[in-house]
């Protein structure tokens, strides 16, 4: 069993549609895949069709003596099943902070870590570094740091490189992080200097395929399904099977 956090300190990288739609090809690919929703945003829980008030989420999850048993629920796609959350999971991240318990960090892989049905565990995160995040960092063998090919992209990258050097120094978790270049418009020639610089900066831990800026990715969510399911053709379609292909590699 591997487990990937994909994580990012900003909002609009492509964060939780990576999350889905890499979950949706691994299960597709014939891997059994959990999708663990840790942004109280659900995104990721909205992308997949649920739209309703849930009993059980993985803030009962991480915060009440819930077993992952009882919270994780089938999706549309064989082989792939769901841990969805709520905007009831923001309390999540104010408890674990006012909490002085040893395990703070450490909730959510306790949860995951007899899920061996699984090939493949991936928690979506939310937009920051906070407990949520760290949380899942902790849980993960490697994590995946999307990074839109824009002026912006590469601002705000040391933060997350500074935390993940934390939680394999002070954790003791030898976390592997992998990064996603995504967003990316051929057209413009800002898309091609920062992938150029991407990969000086970070070489072979970027990944080789781009996740192109994509009309049909963008209108996935609404629809409440993953893009395989909407356009399994399209350049979007395409390039996340490619990543389910180097994540299995």
């Amino acid at each position: 069993m591997k487990v990937i956090a994909v994580a990012s300190q900003k909002g609009g990288v492509g964060k939780s549609t990576t999350a889905v739609n890499l979950s949706a090809y691994l299960a597709i690919k014939g891997k059994p895949a959990l999708l663990v929703d840790l942004d109280p945003q659900a995104s990721a829980t909205t992308h997949l069709g649920v739209d309703k008030t849930l009993e059980n989420t993985t803030y009962e999850l991480l915060m009440e003596a819930l077993p992952l048993s009882q919270v994780v629920m089938p999706t549309e796609i064989k082989g792939l099943d769901l841990a969805p959350s709520d905007k009831r999971l923001g309390r999540a991240e104010m408890e674990l902070s006012a909490s002085k318990g040893y395990d703070r960090e450490s909730k959510l892989k306790l949860k995951i870590r007899d899920a061996t049905k699984y090939d493949f565990i991936i928690i979506d995160t939310p937009p920051n570094l906070g407990f949520l995040t760290i949380n899942a960092m902790v849980s993960a063998d490697i994590a995946i740091v999307p990074i839109p090919t824009e002026f912006y992209g590469i601002k705000g990258l040391s933060m997350i490189l500074d935390l993940a050097k934390a939680i394999s120094e002070d954790l003791n978790r030898d976390l592997r992080m992998k990064y996603l270049l995504t967003m990316y418009d051929r057209r413009t020639k800002m898309g091609k200097e920062v992938i150029t610089k991407i990969r000086d900066l970070l070489g072979e831990d970027t990944f080789n395929v781009i996740i192109p800026r994509s009309i049909k990715l963008a209108e996935a969510p609404s629809y409440g399904k993953p893009i395989c399911l909407i356009d399994p053709e399209s350049p979007g379609a395409r390039a996340y099977s490619k990543l389910a292909e180097e994540v299995m590699s």
